[in-house]
């Protein structure tokens, strides 16, 4: 239990660090959630007004905005959690060496890990928080099971951040980032984001079914229109795996870089 709780407070104090830095640019912070926030109202409320009444998602007739503003709070989870664990990580491993100063302290990759994969989920939540209580505002929110919207909001980041870990230990410079921008860009477009699911080709379907983000949407947009059923626990699972699969590579992968 002392090793759990020293591993914490070392993971914690990178934490405290990260905090320490952005409370001097603390507009960096604002992007994460203003994006989304035009992207629904561009979208989802403006080009939700020439959709009619005839759309439906499991039946169920639902505006477009209902059905756009669920997507919008995941991709804000997935996106503020990426941002941190792959651009701001890298830049930090590759370039400023700050984990090489790190790593002669006691503090070991895992606990490097955990620490900035918590601060990431951290940057996701407080997106998304923001964003449900906007959307709460909007009366876009039409059942208490989007209380739990949140929590799923912030295993959507843990997923989310755990992949970016992962991956940003394998790119080789800032060229790859475009790969990154561009991957984020098709998840956004074809996670269920803008159309239900039924409307792609069925080998489309199974593509988008095995994206991350595409899981987030349907957990949040299930929540938040209290379409509530078994189905979610699938995305919970999903998402649980993905985070401790990301968490585990990632410090595999900063052992091999960091501690050669």
């Amino acid at each position: 239990m002392n090793t759990l709780m020293a591993s914490a407070r070392r993971s914690g104090a990178l934490i405290e660090r990260n905090i320490a830095v952005y409370r001097r640019i603390p507009w960096t912070i604002l992007s994460g959630f203003l994006e989304p926030v035009f992207y629904l109202f561009s979208l989802g409320i403006g080009v939700g007004a020439l959709v009619k009444a005839t759309f439906e998602v499991d039946g169920t007739p639902m505006s477009y905005a209902l059905f756009v503003a669920p997507a919008m709070m995941a991709n804000a989870a997935f996106v503020g959690a990426v941002t941190e664990s792959v651009f701001n990580f890298f830049g930090k491993m590759k370039f400023a060496r700050l984990y090489d100063a790190v790593l002669a302290t006691p503090v070991q990759p895992l606990e490097i890990a955990a620490g900035e994969l918590t601060f990431a989920l951290a940057r996701g939540g407080l997106y998304s928080a923001a964003f449900l209580a906007l959307m709460s505002t909007m009366g876009l929110v039409t059942s208490w099971w989007a209380l739990a919207a949140l929590p799923a909001a912030l295993l959507v980041g843990m997923a989310a951040g755990g992949l970016g870990l992962a991956v940003s230990t394998f790119l080789r410079g800032w060229q790859d980032f475009d790969y990154v921008g561009g991957m984020l860009g098709v998840l956004f477009l074809f996670s269920g984001t803008f159309a239900p699911l039924e409307l792609y080709p069925t080998w489309a379907q199974w593509l988008i079914q095995a994206t991350p983000l595409y899981h987030g949407v349907e957990l949040i947009r299930g929540l938040t229109t209290g379409h509530v059923h078994p189905g979610l626990l699938v995305h919970v699972a999903y998402l649980l795996a993905l985070g401790a699969l990301g968490l585990w590579v990632a410090s595999r992968r900063m052992t091999k870089l960091l501690l050669r």
